[in-house]
Formats: structure tokens, C-alpha cells, sequence
């Protein structure tokens, strides 16, 4: 009978098995535990602190690709601006204007080159 005893003992009740569950899970918990793991705890923590250094300079990264990209469009629309007042200013109109302010006038007489006679030569 002895035998059967242990063999009764052995078999346990499905709330046994839970409450052995939760006294392993306890024991795996405690004190000695967490004291056993410390070189894995430490590791943990410095994983979680580069984590957050990471997240914290690629978020400042995006900001300043933000600032950046804003500064870009303002200056290629301060340059579509210029450009197109150089283009107003080139115009014949406005540059006959300008020249007037100045006292020059446009000539009446189309333009004519200045030649010279190359088939005399030198004794």
C-alpha cells in the first residue's frame, strides 16, 4: 500500500498543477533569481538605453532634414523669383527704358562693321 500511496501522491490534481505553476514561476521571480540573472538584467538595460539614444537622434535627424528641405524651397522659389525678373529686365523694352534714364537712345540705323583693306602689303 505503500507503493500506491506515492503513486497517489505523485498524480496530482489539475489546481496542484497550477499552484506548483505558480510557486516555480515565483521562485523563478525571486530574489535569487533576479541576483542569478544581473549580467542579463545589465545587458537588457543597456539594449533599452542605445534604444532610446537611437530613437532620440533619429527623430532630431528628421527634424533637421525637415528644416533643411524647408530652406531648399524657399531658396529655389527666391531663385524662380530672380530669375524671373532678370528675364522681365532683359526685355528690349526695359532695357530701352534703363538706357533712356541714362541718356543713351537706341540707334535708328541698323548696325554696320568696320572693315579694313588687307590687300596692301608692306615694301
Amino acid at each position: 500500500m505503500s507503493g500506491e500511496a506515492k503513486m497517489m501522491q505523485q498524480e496530482h490534481t489539475p489546481v496542484q498543477r497550477v499552484r506548483n505553476d505558480w510557486k516555480t514561476l515565483v521562485d523563478k521571480v525571486s530574489y535569487k533569481a533576479i541576483v542569478a540573472n544581473v549580467p542579463f538584467l545589465a545587458f537588457v538595460a543597456v539594449l533599452c538605453v542605445l534604444y532610446i539614444n537611437n530613437t532620440q537622434q533619429a527623430v532630431e535627424m528628421q527634424r533637421e532634414l525637415n528644416k533643411q528641405n524647408q530652406e531648399l524651397k524657399e531658396l529655389r522659389w527666391r531663385y524662380m523669383d530672380i530669375k524671373t525678373q532678370l528675364m522681365d529686365a532683359r526685355m528690349e523694352t526695359n532695357v530701352i527704358k534703363s538706357a533712356t534714364a541714362l541718356g543713351l537712345k537706341p540707334l535708328m540705323l541698323p548696325a554696320y562693321t568696320i572693315g579694313t583693306d588687307s590687300t596692301t602689303s608692306k615694301p
